[in-house]
């Protein structure tokens, strides 16, 4: 089973429980309905702005939608161990980031920590959802467009904003590694 069908079925699974129909669904998270049947039957991984407004309106973790297992603290992840996981973005499958989650199985987190490999794109659309990310630059070079300002941040820099004001990372000039905890309220 794919993670996007993973992803999609839990998320069926507590709206049901919640006696929610999609459109239901839909007017809490003013997502359209078309989307939400695409995720809910697996055929789109959804962006994590997508994610923090569905868990939201569910009433759980955004976490609770991707983890296959709960662990006992401390959650270590081994570098040579880490696993690509979903956290699509912009409702691409995966597109130019390559998702590793750093919480996963951890019950009770209210942060989403990610190690992510991003590669160059054109596409410089921003998005937005609820909370705050704090980026570190590892490899490469990364740009970040937070409203109407763009900046580079270059290994070693770091960022921290509010996730609500539109904002996009890309690669810049090459390949691009970052760690990224994602906070939200």
């Amino acid at each position: 089973m794919s993670d996007s069908t993973k992803i999609g079925k839990r998320i069926k699974t507590y709206r049901e429980k919640l006696q929610m129909s999609v459109d239901d669904l839909a007017e809490r998270t003013s997502l359209p309905a078309s989307l939400l049947e695409e995720i809910e039957g697996g055929n789109l991984s959804p962006a994590l702005g997508v994610m923090v407004k569905l868990s939201r309106a569910l009433g759980q973790r955004v976490g609770t939608f991707m983890d296959d297992q709960i662990v006992k603290d401390p959650v270590i992840t081994r570098s040579a161990a880490r696993e690509e996981g979903v956290a699509g973005h912009k409702g691409k499958a995966q597109g130019h980031y390559r998702y590793h989650p750093l919480g996963a199985g951890k019950a009770d987190r209210h942060m989403e920590p990610f190690f992510i490999q991003i590669t160059p794109t054109e596409d410089r659309a921003t998005s937005s959802h609820e909370g705050e990310e704090f980026v570190v630059v590892v490899a490469g070079e990364v740009e970040l467009v937070y409203g109407k300002e763009t900046y580079v941040l270059k290994e070693g820099d770091t960022m921290y904003y509010n996730s609500l004001v539109p904002h996009c990372l890309s690669a810049v000039g090459g390949d691009a590694k970052i760690y990224a905890v994602i906070f939200t309220l």
